[in-house]
């Protein structure tokens, strides 16, 4: 199976485009929880068994892992380990440099720790993206339009009349010849993600902004989409993962994705 068709089989067999981004940070936790050996891991699990069944991705921020040291890399895999295997991953991990660094990189998120995908940042080119789409099954999102406040100073330079993101999908494109590349357009930048789908029309986006960030679910779901309804990877972290801080958590979590996943239906529903 292709990394597009597992994005479409796991969208269509789950119903959701939701994403869950686990960016745990063990200082926001239960505090219950941390009499456990490994807390984030112990959270984590339970994040993921209480929503596995409504989401069609998990991303994990690396930043909160590498943050652990040696030990934060343990608690990849074994969060990883509990994903069912149908559900995409997402090294989220913006990784981006020269040939032969990148495809240690690569080597690193998508073999050793065997994640279906990885973000990836464009700025050095080619050769920085390259290994991680080196494997039909497995996929790379490419930063596009971010939501963060600095995105433009460069994102929006001109570039022949045009802001430099366009530039950026316009060769990533060329790139996709196994078809199993993706953009990052944030939640919180709609007209842009307007123009982006107009220009990547069957390519999926990976969506975070939603939630916390305070990304709009109708205009995200009506400008992410592709024509069928699908291809957008809509990701929500803060928002579903500390919906409680109580022994609770884990059904708190599984009640915030179900809203948030019938909310994003709902409006497919309006618009496909």
């Amino acid at each position: 199976m292709t990394f597009y068709q597992a994005i479409r089989s796991i969208q269509r067999e789950h119903k959701s485009l939701l994403c869950v981004g686990l960016d745990t940070d063990v200082r926001k936790i239960p505090k219950f929880l941390l009499s456990h050996r490994d807390p984030v891991q112990e959270f984590n699990s339970r994040i993921i068994e209480a929503t596995r069944d409504i989401v069609c991705a998990y991303k994990i921020n690396l930043a909160f892992y590498e943050a652990m040291g040696e030990h934060g890399w343990r608690t990849v895999q074994q969060t990883l380990a509990c994903i069912p295997e149908e559900v995409v991953t997402i090294g989220d991990a913006k990784r981006g440099d020269i040939g032969n660094s990148a495809e240690l990189y690569a080597r690193s998120i998508m073999d050793d720790y065997n994640f279906a995908s990885c973000t990836v940042n464009p700025y050095m080119g080619e050769d920085a993206v390259r290994p991680f789409a080196e494997n039909r099954a497995k996929g790379a999102f490419v930063l596009a339009v971010t939501s963060n406040p600095g995105a433009k100073d460069f994102q929006y330079l001109s570039v022949n009349g045009k802001p430099l993101y366009e530039r950026v999908i316009a060769t990533v494109k060329k790139w996709n010849t196994k078809r199993n590349l993706g953009l990052v357009v944030g939640a919180t930048r709609p007209s842009e993600m307007a123009r982006v789908r107009k220009l990547v029309p069957e390519m999926p986006l990976l969506i975070p902004g939603i939630g916390a960030q305070g990304g709009d679910v109708k205009s995200t779901v009506r400008y992410g989409c592709d024509v069928r309804g699908e291809m957008a990877i809509i990701n929500a972290s803060r928002s579903i993962i500390y919906a409680s801080n109580g022994e609770d958590f884990a059904e708190a979590s599984r009640m915030a994705a179900m809203k948030l996943r019938d909310e994003i239906n709902a409006y497919r529903a309006q618009f496909f």
